[in-house]
């Protein structure tokens, strides 16, 4: 009888992975992140830096972009973390190697990494291959997001809605529409006093540099053939608007800029995250 193995991670999860690869390959130190674990669990094809989306110079400024996210999520779990915040929610993980890389960190949380059940199952088989295994800490929480209820199997996977916690949601809203988006952000500010969300939006086209609007094209031409097209994009007041609604007692807006501030000021090779996704940041 044939083997049978879960479905691997989209494309998406996978180019995430190997572009933080990457920046630690190709771009000068200091390196923002330091993600080859991804590039493990991923596996690709030997020529796989040969790809057209894995093109150095063309895709330099969503490399940037993908690792100062990375490292913000990360700096706001460290910092929550030693006031003794003892939960960290990740929907829709894909590919994450925070438990993997940070095992120092992570094994002093109760980490649950919440995504469809098929490629969550893949990666599974990978960290145990690998030697990294599933340690009692970390919850792999499988949900099919479109019949499951997500808050109901996180509970169930241990999570205690009564603690505060970090949730955070990259790289997800833009997929979702925004009454779904809405509709999350209401449950999340349900959380405990001293909890977290960080979620990343999308900018509407025209409020992108115009040097980013190419790349913006190609990518949501790309999601719409692959059968996962960008559904919701927000400008800043609006996102706002969607999080002071859900109950929040605070929430801001960090933009591309405010990355750059943070982790690329001081470099010489001219490295900078490209516009077009920005984070809301809210607190209960």
């Amino acid at each position: 009888m044939a083997d049978h193995h879960p479905p691997a991670p989209d494309n998406t999860a996978n180019r995430v992975a190997l572009w933080r690869a990457l920046h630690v390959e190709i771009d000068a130190p200091p390196h923002v992140l330091k993600d080859t674990v991804g590039l493990q669990i991923a596996a690709p094809d030997p020529g796989w830096r040969q790809r057209p989306d894995m093109d150095p110079r063309m895709t330099r400024g969503f490399r940037a972009a993908i690792v100062a996210r990375a490292r913000f999520i990360e700096d706001v779990v460290a910092e929550q973390a030693a006031r003794g915040v003892g939960q960290y929610v990740i929907l829709g993980a894909g590919l994450d190697t925070f438990a993997q890389r940070r095992p120092e960190l992570a094994s002093r949380l109760a980490i649950f990494e919440v995504d469809q059940p098929g490629p969550q199952a893949w990666k599974r088989e990978r960290l145990v291959a690998l030697g990294y295994g599933v340690p009692s800490w970390l919850h792999l929480v499988p949900v099919n997001f479109e019949t499951d209820s997500w808050w109901d199997l996180l509970r169930s996977a241990g999570f205690d809605a009564g603690r505060p916690a970090v949730v955070v949601s990259t790289g997800v809203s833009l997929y979702l529409t925004k009454a779904a988006n809405a509709a999350t952000l209401r449950q999340l500010a349900q959380l405990a006093p001293g909890s977290t969300v960080a979620m990343t939006f999308l900018l509407p086209m025209e409020l992108l540099d115009p040097a980013d609007r190419p790349g913006l094209e190609i990518s949501s031409r790309g999601a719409a053939a692959m059968g996962t097209p960008f559904v919701s994009f927000y400008a800043p007041e609006e996102i706002l608007e969607v999080a002071n609604a859900a109950g929040f007692s605070h929430a801001e807006h960090l933009s591309s800029s405010a990355m750059r501030e943070r982790y690329f000021a001081n470099r010489t090779d001219g490295l900078r995250p490209s516009t077009g996704e920005d984070v809301l940041l809210a607190t209960t």
